[in-house]
């Protein structure tokens, strides 16, 4: 292996390196088809994304060396080098190995690598090597073929830079004490482990990683293995330590972490686990880490039980990075994490931080074993991996935390939050064929809520309609079958159709029959109950008409239904197995009523004639505890979306409101809110507006005095989630210009502001009193709120001002704020997509922030275009508020102008937002005129 190579990107042998790169393409094509057999044409394999099966990487050892001080020219480096075991599995004299954005060191042979095999056995020289950048490869063309079943290896030394793109191996920076620090660290998923040293980048190409960094005195180095070795040594003139760690269990490169930094830790152990938390120095010596290494030992030993297999590895640990594209990365035995979902201070984070990071934790942890253990074998089928770390986070989190009720929130958060994307004509399946995700940004959009969150609601339904005991049998037998193996997603239904048939649970099919309807055709239905008959039946609920959509089903699912009466819950699942079938025990006479779906278990939404739908909304006005918790919510969200839909009218979803009045509960609440604000998007600029305002601030005026004199506002209630609904009372009174709630707000904001190291403001209440006082100030309130935000030491606190400096009402501020966006010394790149579209959702700001993306977006592209949620959550914010001609024309012409430079990761969101804008002008044309009498009257009435 020999030292770690120091040249610079320039030198003389990058530069020969450039010069074999650019071999002519004819040629190397021209000696390509030379081995054809016959005369039928081949395409060479490096123009391919997917890599040939011809090699399998069995081990890498590499040695990286970041330097976390610029060159002379002003840039972060890193040198390494990397010798990567393979077994040739068929003949073959190309060698293809992804390398992305590295420029190599040229031997003595004069290629960009050296081919070796371990034992004397011979190995063919190099012929010509070149990189392939379209496709991401570095190729090496040999004189004679690798002889099946022999083991070889390929040794490379490069240089890359440790640029601050949040991709590969990349550079993060904080202050601390007035000093810079640099962080380097790693994002290796989905595609970016090319771009720290060549390697097989592919999720089925699993082998096993020797790491060693080289890094300054005094810094800390950490991979996924435990550090076995550290030592202090001289390179190039340099005093550097050289650590090394224990070699990885098998896996896939996306997994692999690096990190070079001066953070400290605290540590516990957890049976034969070590568990450390790892931070900045002031992070952790205030405490800010102390609730993630309590909660860690309990998920992981729930997991251990869940899975029913020990934690594969000797060490967990956890690290919070200042800049992170994503909220956490499952780096098996190293967890990268946003500092805000890792860090949680009790003086001044909210409840909300701290359930994100107990469910952040737990979502990664479930990972060890589901994703890293057992790997999915390409990228189609992210949605198993995702989906199912989203549901379970659920369960480890109410294990960790078992007086939140954390479980029913999957409803609003996951449930209720997808179903609006997947009722759109340009949803998507749950899986993908194969062969269709090849690209790297169609790699990158899989990452969607169709994934992570339709994806936890459909193993929900699964896990419930097998029974918890069958769906953790089968996912155990599942797991130690698979382990370190990569596998595709019928796998797993074969393993739970054997729990089903050792514990005899009867079914209308297979799992696999059952499932397939949800994962291989988009959407879902809409269950209609008609009680008139008991005549029951599904389609597919589109918001819009959008006829010829193709579908293996026809779209129909199998679909369960648990259901109950007014007279009580029905105990046995029900099945709906085609378009129309009848069940008499669902037809009712007089005041009974039939609720299906209970406690939204299935993927569906439900509706009913109109005479039970009045039954139910009458029972809400009576009584609406006779109704469970979460089907309140689901009542309010099945009834505004069918609305949306056309399928009932916009003021019969209104009515499911007017029960609020006497509601306490978070969950129905939050889905009132949450549906409402539709409402508040298509009118808060037209003349309903006012009208609109007046009944909701008679709705929340009972909620905001049951807090008021109840807990206060310089306390909190001891519910978790009673915590979350004094917010939502809160913030819309103030919001809809309730006198006393204004006032409270802007008092206690002038408070701070009057002693600004001294913040009385409840950390679960300061958003919303941050952006009340805010929008109602001028100026003043924004320059201090800036002012705290930059030299604010908690990444919550900071996260929460940033949030509430978009809610100012003055216009000039909002540009300002914008332009900030594209310079990051001022907001971080991970931070400019939220700014601007929360910038958008400001009433006052939402053409400001589309202008500032049109005028932009050629920047925007080159500089945010390393592959993460950004894009399309960009496009879908700055125009999810679009319901005028204009706007739409807007819209197309955007699409028109920049179909060149291209959309990345945005090109779905780009035609959903087409989509919706059209929906939005049908919806206002049908729906203005009877929403604004409906609120007139109610104003009226009250």
């Amino acid at each position: 292996m020999g030292s770690v190579d120091t040249c610079c990107p320039v030198s003389k042998w990058c530069a020969i390196s450039v010069v074999l790169a650019m071999v002519s393409v004819t040629t190397i094509v021209t000696l390509w088809t030379l081995t054809l057999t016959g005369t039928e044409a081949r395409t060479p394999p490096w123009t391919s994304h997917r890599l040939p099966t011809t090699l399998k990487p069995l081990k890498y050892t590499v040695t990286l060396w970041p330097r976390l001080t610029p060159d002379p020219n002003g840039l972060y480096l890193f040198t390494g080098n990397s010798t990567v075991e393979f077994e040739c599995v068929e003949e073959t004299d190309l060698i293809l190995i992804h390398s992305n954005r590295l420029n190599y060191t040229v031997p003595e042979n004069r290629h960009l690598g050296v081919v070796s095999a371990p034992d004397g056995v011979f190995a063919p020289g190099v012929r010509l090597s070149w990189l392939e950048g379209s496709t991401q490869y570095l190729v090496l063309q040999l004189y004679s073929k690798l002889v099946k079943g022999q083991r070889y290896r390929l040794y490379t030394a490069f240089t890359g830079e440790l640029a601050d793109d949040l991709a590969g191996f990349y550079r993060s920076e904080y202050l601390e004490d007035g000093v810079k620090k640099i962080v380097a660290t790693s994002q290796m998923h989905p595609t970016h482990a090319r771009k720290t040293f060549p390697c097989f980048d592919e999720p089925a190409m699993k082998a096993v990683f020797h790491i060693t960094l080289i890094h300054p005195r005094g810094t800390t180095a950490l991979s996924n293995g435990l550090e076995t070795n550290v030592t202090d040594a001289r390179i190039s003139e340099v005093d550097v330590t050289r650590t090394t760690f224990e070699p990885t269990e098998i896996m896939s490169s996306y997994l692999l972490a690096l990190v070079v930094c001066d953070y400290s830790n605290l540590s516990a152990q957890q049976g034969d686990t070590l568990i450390r938390i790892w931070a900045r120095r002031s992070a952790i010596e205030e405490g800010h880490g102390d609730y993630a290494l309590r909660l860690t030992g309990p998920i992981l030993d729930f997991f251990q039980e869940y899975y029913n297999i020990t934690y594969p590895l000797s060490k967990s640990d956890q690290i919070a990075l200042p800049d992170f594209y994503f909220g956490a990365m499952e780096n098996w035995g190293l967890v990268t994490y946003r500092e805000t979902n890792l860090l949680y201070d009790p003086l001044t984070s909210s409840n909300r931080n701290r359930e994100t990071t107990a469910t952040i934790i737990a979502h990664e942890l479930a990972h060890m074993w589901f994703g890293n253990l057992v790997t999915l074998k390409w990228w189609n089928e992210v949605w198993l991996n995702e989906g199912f770390a989203s549901y379970v986070s659920y369960l480890g989190a109410d294990k960790a935390e078992p007086s939140w009720r954390v479980k029913d929130l999957i409803v609003l958060d996951d449930i209720h939050r997808v179903f609006a994307v997947d009722a759109l004509a340009s949803s998507h399946p749950l899986s993908s064929p194969e062969d269709s995700i090849v690209l790297p940004h169609q790699i990158v959009e899989q990452f969607d809520a169709i994934s992570y969150s339709k994806g936890a609601a459909v193993l929900r339904m699964l896990s419930d309609l097998l029974s918890e005991k069958v769906f953790v049998q089968g996912l155990s037998s599942y797991l130690n079958h698979f382990a370190h193996g990569n596998t595709v997603g019928t796998d797993l239904w074969e393993h739970l159709q054997k729990a089903v048939k050792l514990n005899g649970v009867v079914l209308p099919g297979t799992v696999q029959d059952i499932m397939n309807r949800w994962v291989l055709q988009m959407g879902f239905p809409v269950v209609t109950v008609d009680t008139t008959t008991g005549i029951v039946s599904q389609e597919h609920f589109l918001l819009s008409p959008a006829p010829n959509l193709p579908s293996p089903y026809n779209y129909e699912w199998l679909i369960p239904i648990r259901w109950m009466k007014l007279s009580g819950l029905q105990k046995d699942l029900w099945w709906l197995m085609n378009s129309t079938e009848v069940n008499m025990d669902m037809k009712t006479a007089g005041d009974e009523w039939v609720l299906a779906n209970i406690d939204v278990t299935g993927y569906y939404r439900v509706h009913y004639d109109r005479g039970n739908w009045e039954k139910l909304i009458g029972q809400l006005k009576a009584d609406h505890q006779a109704i469970p918790l979460i089907n309140r919510a689901q009542l309010v969200d099945d009834a505004f979306n069918l609305a949306r839909a056309a399928i009932v009218p916009s003021t019969h979803a209104l009515q499911t409101t007017v029960y609020l009045s006497a509601e306490r509960e978070y969950i129905p609440w939050q889905s009132a809110l949450d549906n409402m604000q539709y409402y508040y998007l298509m009118l808060d600029r037209t003349d309903v507006y006012g009208p609109m305002q007046d009944y909701m601030r008679s709705l929340v005026t009972p909620l905001y005095l049951h807090f008021n004199a109840t807990s206060g506002w310089t306390n909190v209630p001891e519910g978790h989630t009673d915590k979350y609904n004094q917010v939502n009372a809160l913030s819309l009174a103030c919001s809809t210009g309730l006198k006393e709630c204004q006032n409270l707000t802007t008092s206690l904001f002038r408070q701070w502001m009057d002693n600004a190291t001294h913040n009385t403001i409840h950390p679960n209440l300061r958003l919303v009193v941050y952006c009340s006082a805010v929008a109602a100030g001028g100026a003043a309130e924004w320059e201090f709120g800036w002012e705290q935000f930059k030299y604010a030491t908690l990444a919550s606190d900071a996260s929460r001002l940033l949030s509430a400096l978009t809610c100012t009402m003055n216009k000039t501020l909002l540009e300002r704020f914008l332009s900030y966006t594209l310079q990051p010394a001022m907001i971080r790149k991970q931070d400019a997509t939220t700014v601007i579209t929360s910038i958008a959702s400001n009433r006052e700001g939402q053409d400001l922030a589309w202008g500032f993306v049109r005028d932009n977006w050629n920047y925007i592209y080159t500089q945010y275009g390393v592959g993460s949620f950004n894009f399309a959550a960009l496009i879908s914010g700055v125009t999810t508020r679009f319901s005028t001609a204009e706007e739409l024309q807007q819209l197309v012409e955007f699409k028109q102008k920049h179909s060149a430079t291209g959309f990345g990761s945005a090109e779905l969101a780009l035609n959903q937002a087409l989509e919706r804008t059209q929906a939005n002008i049908l919806w206002l044309q049908q729906n203005k005129q009877d929403v604004l009498q409906w609120f007139t009257n109610q104003t009226l009435t009250h």
